[in-house]
């Protein structure tokens, strides 16, 4: 499993911003908007191209074009927080999406919703900013393989070790990509140092 966690200034200030207790469910919106903004720039760098011509003002030259469609998929709700910036980048881009709760007991994940486009022969972006224990990016990955995706990276913004094992052991061709490798989980599988409940600061349903 290839594991990418971006090097970058300003992804580490996002991050920190992310991660400040004291930020305000309007900026991290925003901070979430730009970080997903830099992540998905990197996920999609290795998609082909075709070339061909096109006629500028003055002369013909020589053009590309995406060889693949890309595909985004977020991972409700939280996820929905990183698709903007993706529809952004890439105005074609189809959006399926994948409904999973929690139970804050057993820290499982339940389904509850999929909605999916075709996924043959595209760039699939799973969308879920918190890789934590990994088993909702795993069931999440279930679906979407089952549905015929091939091409897969997985899109956070802080993942954990344990999570990637669970997906390394499970999909080991799907790449992960993140702003941050965080130390570990603690006794009820948040994340550590971790930022909370993504979800909950995204939309201030438990604002602090």
């Amino acid at each position: 499993m290839a594991l990418i966690v971006l090097d970058h200034p300003l992804v580490k200030h996002l991050l920190t911003r992310l991660r400040d207790e004291q930020t305000e469910p309007a900026r991290f919106r925003a901070y979430t908007r730009q970080l997903t903004f830099l992540l998905a720039i990197e996920a999609t760098r290795g998609i082909p191209v075709v070339s061909g011509t096109v006629q500028t003002p003055l002369e013909p030259t020589e053009g590309h074009t995406l060889a693949k469609t890309v595909v985004a998929v977020p991972i409700l709700r939280a996820g929905l927080g990183m698709l903007e910036p993706i529809t952004d980048l890439f105005p074609d881009v189809r959006v399926g999406y994948v409904g999973l709760e929690r139970d804050e007991q057993t820290a499982i994940a339940r389904a509850y919703y999929r909605k999916l486009p075709p996924l043959e022969d595209s760039r699939v972006l799973l969308l879920d900013p918190m890789l934590a224990t990994g088993g909702s990016a795993a069931q999440a990955l279930d679906v979407l393989f089952e549905a015929g995706a091939r091409d897969v990276a997985h899109i956070c913004v802080v993942a954990t070790p344990e999570g990637v094992q669970t997906l390394d052991s499970r999909y080991p061709e799907v790449e992960i990509y993140t702003a941050s490798l965080d130390r570990g989980l603690n006794a009820q599988k948040y994340i550590l140092p971790g930022l909370g409940d993504f979800g909950d600061r995204l939309y201030g349903t438990n604002a602090r």
